[in-house]
Formats: C-alpha cells, sequence, structure tokens
C-alpha cells in the first residue's frame, strides 16, 4: 500500500468536497497536485530534517573542521562532501563554514568539495527527490552530486590555486581543535525540534512557490509541449538548462517541485535536474560572496569544472532514465 495514501484521500476530499471543483477539470488538476505535494512535502520535510538535525548535533562546526583538517586529502574530500548533505542548504549559507575550513587549515581542495556538495545534496533536495520520484532517482542523484563534489575538490587541489585566495582568509587562521561542551539527548532533541522549525519557516515561501508552480504546469501546460523544446533526443537542452539556472537563486525547496511537473509534461529528467543542480550550486549571488574572498580566474575555474559536472550528469540521467 501506498503511504502516502491517506495524503491523497485527503487532498481529494479537500479539491473535490470542501472546495466543490468539479472532477477532471483543468483547475481540479492544479488544485489537487497543489494540496497532495504540499501536505507530503511538509510531513516528509519536518521528519528528515528533525531525523538529521540529531545527527548533525554531533558535529558542530568546530568539530568538521578538526575532522577535516586531519584527513589524507582524497578521504578529507569523501568525508566533506558527505557533510555537505548534513549542512546549510544554502550555496551562500555555506560560504561562511568554507571560510571557517580554509583558515582551520583545510586543503583548499577539500573545501571545495564541501562548497559543491552542501547546497547541491542536502536533507531538503533528499526530502523532495524521495517524495516525487522514490528512491532510485534520490539515490541516483545524490552519488552524483557526490561524483560531482569529489571530482572537483580533487581537480582543483591538484592544480594548486592556494595562491588565488585572497591573503587576508589564511591571515585570520584559527586553531580548529576546541573544546566542545558536551549535549544530553534532551538537548539534542530540544535543538532538532528548534532547527526543524527554523527550517521550515525559512523554506515554507519557497516550497509553497515552488509546488505552486508546478500545480500550474501540471494543470494547465499541454501535455508533451515543453518535451518537443526540452525532451532527451534535443542535444542542447542541458547545456541551456545550465546556462538558465545560473543567474536564478533559490534552493532546493524553491526548484526540485518544478522538477516534478517538468519531466511529467515530457522535459527529460536530466535536463531538469540538471537546471537544479545550476540553480543550487552555481548562483550568481553565491559567486559575488566568493568574490570577497578569492579571485576571478579561481571562482570561473570553480564554475567550470562544476558546470560540467553537472552537464555530465544530466545527459548520464537522460540516457540511463
Amino acid at each position: 500500500m501506498d503511504i502516502f495514501y491517506p495524503i491523497k484521500l485527503l487532498a481529494d476530499w479537500l479539491t473535490f468536497s470542501f472546495f466543490a471543483i468539479t472532477p477532471k477539470t483543468l483547475l481540479a488538476d492544479a488544485v489537487n497536485f497543489f494540496i497532495y505535494d504540499s501536505i507530503k512535502i511538509f510531513i516528509l520535510l519536518s521528519v528528515i530534517i528533525f531525523a538529521v538535525s540529531v545527527i548533525r548535533s554531533f558535529l558542530p562546526p568546530e568539530k568538521i573542521r578538526f575532522i577535516l583538517s586531519h584527513k589524507n586529502k582524497y578521504t578529507g574530500n569523501v568525508v566533506a562532501s558527505l557533510l555537505g548533505i548534513i549542512t546549510p542548504f544554502c550555496s551562500c549559507s555555506a560560504i561562511p563554514l568554507f571560510l571557517g575550513f580554509i583558515q582551520a587549515g583545510v586543503p583548499l581542495g577539500t573545501t571545495f568539495s564541501f562548497l559543491v556538495a552542501s547546497p547541491m545534496i542536502n536533507e531538503v533536495a533528499l526530502v523532495l527527490l524521495l517524495g516525487m520520484f522514490g528512491w532510485k532517482i534520490a539515490l541516483i542523484y545524490i552519488i552524483s552530486g557526490l561524483i560531482i563534489a569529489i571530482l572537483s575538490g580533487i581537480i582543483i587541489g591538484k592544480m594548486k590555486m592556494e595562491n588565488l585566495v585572497e591573503s587576508f582568509v589564511y591571515e585570520n587562521s584559527i586553531n580548529a581543535k576546541t573544546d566542545l561542551p558536551s549535549m544530553t539527548w534532551s538537548d539534542r532533541f530540544s535543538y532538532a525540534k528548534n532547527y526543524t522549525w527554523d527550517i521550515i519557516k525559512k523554506v515554507w515561501p519557497y516550497i509553497i512557490i515552488g509546488i505552486g508552480v508546478g500545480a500550474w504546469i501540471h494543470g494547465y501546460v499541454p501535455a508533451d509541449f515543453l518535451a518537443k523544446y526540452a525532451g532527451s533526443g534535443k542535444w542542447y537542452a542541458v547545456p541551456l538548462a545550465v546556462l538558465i539556472g545560473i543567474p536564478l537563486y533559490s534552493n532546493a525547496a524553491g526548484i526540485i517541485p518544478l522538477v516534478g511537473a517538468l519531466t511529467e509534461k515530457g522535459v527529460a529528467m536530466g535536463t531538469t535536474l540538471a537546471f537544479m543542480m545550476a540553480v543550487t550550486a552555481l548562483s550568481l549571488p553565491e559567486f559575488m560572496i566568493l568574490k570577497r574572498v578569492m579571485k576571478t580566474k579561481l571562482i570561473l575555474i570553480f564554475a567550470g569544472i562544476v558546470g560540467v559536472g553537472i552537464m555530465f550528469t544530466g545527459y548520464l540521467f537522460n540516457w540511463i532514465l
């Protein structure tokens, strides 16, 4: 039995009985889609963010910096990418931790692995992809995101570009080994509850807007209309999606709800995911903040490496799905 079946029943009752919308109309399809996805996503989001927050309570920033500063370079890239999953879900909010890693002596390539993974693969992305497409798509997406983050960090690390980071970053070095106060389980659950509520308060407008746009596409955009221009057979669809995504700024909460609606209308899965990855991992606001701590050349190299990785993932998804 579908675990979301009760939510479907509730969405049907609200759409057809409470709001008395005529079934099998464009409006009914859009409203039903909006209600069902909104309830499902907020439930999943609350449960999984709470669980991830409990895990995060064992890994405050000081401990993360200490762990990464004592890892071999390749192991550090892997660990940094994995830690990115349970750290801030927005590229701009990940930058303060990125600076902390550099100042604590973590290798540059390792910090870039974290910077790529943190906005691209996180609990919000996992929840939304899991709820819309199931474990297969969510797992493939996480693995591909981790590979991009790990390889990007390794490549940047091998290029030895520490001189392209502004000197003041290294001048403000800190000691990563910090004595941290212990937390009881009660403290951890309290932290998780407060953090979950804080995240929900921050992302709910993005979720509502994203699902709203998705509901409109679901109900009103003609079937196969978008597939004509962005189907899997269009070679230019993936790079075009990446280029369109870069100037935009959002987090996974606002973008992933569109993925379901776009793919439903015929846009290839790889194309929509490439668009989402570009928005979350290659946003202009992120580059503007990074410009304060590193040279333009390093930003362009970083964007180029990640962009190629995203396009490769987009084509791979279009090929295997």
